[in-house]
């Protein structure tokens, strides 16, 4: 990949004109997109069978689309991408603690469902961010530690106060 000239899309550079990795770019934002669009379906949901649950295994799934077409592009350059491969790791791998938590019926299951999710979602966008935040407009204007810190500074405080407040936690 090295010495490749750059692709621009919708005004982010795609550091490659390889066809392969295009096309794994392209699926890793159609999953993106979904994880993202799902994942908040699933938060602003009442918490019960249904909405919540269905779209919660819908992110789950997109999210690990995510997962397997960023480790794809990470290992295509990992010098340059090993930090969002570790990103990628422990998004996933709070979504899958926080599902699993909620399946087995762990002790203090709402409380590390709804924490390992939570976490998820402000690591994807952590990654996102930190990966694009540089060419999308206002992020742009911001420093480079401000896509590092934004998401989970607004995201952390959403999930103390859901531990603190939402009865479901509460009564367990």
């Amino acid at each position: 990949m090295a010495g490749e000239s750059a692709t621009v899309v919708l005004g982010i550079p795609i550091p490659s004109s390889d066809p392969v990795f295009l096309a794994i770019v392209g699926i890793h934002v159609l999953f993106g997109l979904a994880a993202v669009t799902i994942g908040a379906i699933a938060m602003l949901s009442k918490k019960m069978r249904g909405r919540h649950s269905s779209s919660g295994t819908v992110y789950f799934r997109c999210l690990f689309g995510v997962f397997v077409t960023m480790s794809a592009l990470a290992f295509m350059r990992w010098a340059e991408n090993y930090h969002l491969f570790i990103l990628g790791v422990l998004s996933f791998a709070f979504a899958y603690f926080g599902r699993a938590a909620v399946r087995r019926r762990w002790r203090q299951w709402p409380r590390l469902h709804l924490t390992g999710m939570g976490a998820s979602y402000i690591l994807m966008l952590t990654a996102f961010y930190v990966d694009n935040g540089p060419n999308l407009p206002l992020w742009k204007e911001l420093p480079e530690i401000a896509f590092w810190l934004l998401p989970g500074a607004i995201g952390i405080p959403l999930i103390v106060r859901a531990l603190l407040r939402h009865p479901l936690v509460r009564n367990h």
